[in-house]
């Protein structure tokens, strides 16, 4: 846990240095839940925002978890991952060091997005709800950054990373209920967003407004981190750089 923690703090240290990509980072999903949550028409709802908020903390989540892979990225290019794989601390510290630094990032850009969307008028979510929510967050989180991860330890530059990036957070966000309910969706459209993992935690949050827990949607989410975290560790356990 040692190790785990030096190397989450090493991140942090970083990032919070790094003023503007501090700010940069709330200025997509504050836009987003500013202009289209309170600017767009909808049919199937009186209270938009309440229903897009759950999909703008997710979609904050994607951002900050599949960025998290350029971190490994600055690594490899400056040398430090070769470092960091010679010393006696485990593979497997770096790995849980990068999750926990990107998850808890990303909790701390939603936490910013959830008091806007309250000042902005959403009323979505009693304490318990938000408690639930932040969980359902973190197992998001936890998902996509080992994912990121794993997948920058095969790439080689940042102009690669950010590619990649480009062509997966859009489609998984736009493809997801983020913006609109299954039923008003095309038939295509529908199918794919209800197996869309980004649409997993999106529905078990606004199952939380309900006051219900959509044990199959968590639990989807929960099988899906355990099995991208299971083979990230096995990726870094024969890494070589």
């Amino acid at each position: 846990m040692n190790d785990l923690f030096a190397y989450f703090e090493r991140d942090m240290i970083r990032w919070v240095r790094g003023r503007i990509s501090v700010v940069s980072a709330l200025v997509l999903p504050a836009a987003w839940l500013i202009f289209v949550g309170l600017a767009l028409p909808t049919t199937f709802t009186e209270h938009y925002i309440d229903f897009i908020t759950p999909g703008i903390l997710v979609l904050t989540m994607l951002g900050a978890s599949l960025q998290g892979g350029s971190l490994l990225i600055f690594d490899k290019i400056l040398g430090f991952l070769n470092k960091f794989l010679a010393l006696p601390s485990s593979r497997e510290s770096i790995l849980f060091g990068k999750i926990l630094f990107i998850t808890t990032r990303g909790l701390i850009q939603a936490t910013v997005i959830l008091v806007l969307a309250l000042f902005l008028g959403a009323s979505f979510l009693s304490l318990p709800g938000v408690i639930l929510t932040y969980c359902i967050l973190a197992l998001f989180g936890v998902l996509l950054s080992a994912f990121s991860t794993t997948i920058a330890l095969h790439l080689s530059d940042h102009d690669a990373y950010a590619a990649f990036n480009a062509m997966v957070s859009m489609p998984l966000f736009f493809t997801s209920s983020a913006l609109m309910p299954y039923n008003v969706m095309p038939s295509w459209l529908s199918a794919i967003a209800y197996w869309n993992p980004v649409s997993y935690a999106i529905d078990a949050i606004r199952a939380l407004q309900e006051g219900v827990l959509a044990w199959g949607r968590i639990g989807a989410l929960l099988f899906l981190a355990v099995l991208v975290v299971a083979f990230s560790v096995w990726q870094f356990r024969k890494v070589t750089v």
